[in-house]
């Protein structure tokens, strides 16, 4: 599978069902259906794009979202989520060459996000760990196998050794965490900034 057909299925998805369950559901019958080296292929394409959201413009965009809140875990569920907005979000965010982080401002989701306090995001909150199993639970279907992943473990992991997938160390994390003040956030993102104000910090009582 390459990207295009990665992301094909992505936006295919994205039209079948509403919601991350249905979402799933759908991608986990489509993957089941097709020939295990697909199967495969799907979780080497989504290593490789999540991969590329380890950016730390993007970390700061995501701590801004969550509220000063984002911890390594969080950043990687953040990027799954990322990757179900779909390609174009994905490609003015992440991957152009002139890619801006603010530009998620501009997505329907971030706009829904931002219009409800945080405490009521529930359902929505923007991680989709689930994201990452779908494929090895699909691979298990169409082997018959339950064995942890293990041999999907190491069947994607073959997959990357023979180069395909796009260069980098797919599935490795990178030190992208940026300790920048909030005042710098607040300038390389002004439009999420205005969307999802900092929460004052408490002063303490002398």
């Amino acid at each position: 599978m390459d990207i295009d057909s990665f992301w094909g299925l992505i936006e295919e998805c994205r039209r079948q069902a509403r919601g991350r369950d249905g979402r799933l559901t759908w991608l986990r019958g489509e993957l089941s259906r097709r020939p295990l080296t697909e199967i495969v292929g799907f979780q080497v394409c989504l290593d490789e794009v999540t991969y590329e959201a380890s950016t730390r413009g993007l970390w700061a965009a995501a701590d801004l979202i969550l509220g000063g809140r984002c911890s390594d875990d969080g950043f990687c569920c953040f990027g799954l989520w990322m990757v179900g907005l779909g390609r174009d979000v994905f490609r003015r965010a992440v991957t152009d060459p002139d890619a801006d982080p603010d530009a998620l401002a501009d997505a329907p989701e971030i706009h829904e996000l931002a219009r409800r306090p945080r405490e009521l995001w529930n359902d929505d909150w923007p991680d989709w760990e689930s994201l990452d199993y779908v494929a090895m639970e699909a691979y298990g279907i169409v082997t018959g196998v339950d064995d942890d992943g293990d041999a999907f473990d190491d069947a994607v992991e073959a997959e990357k050794g023979e180069g395909n997938g796009g260069s980098g160390p797919l599935g490795e994390r990178r030190d992208v965490r940026d300790e920048s003040d909030e005042g710098e956030a607040a300038h390389r993102l002004p439009r999420l900034s205005v969307m999802f104000p900092a929460r004052p910090r408490s002063r303490s009582v002398l």
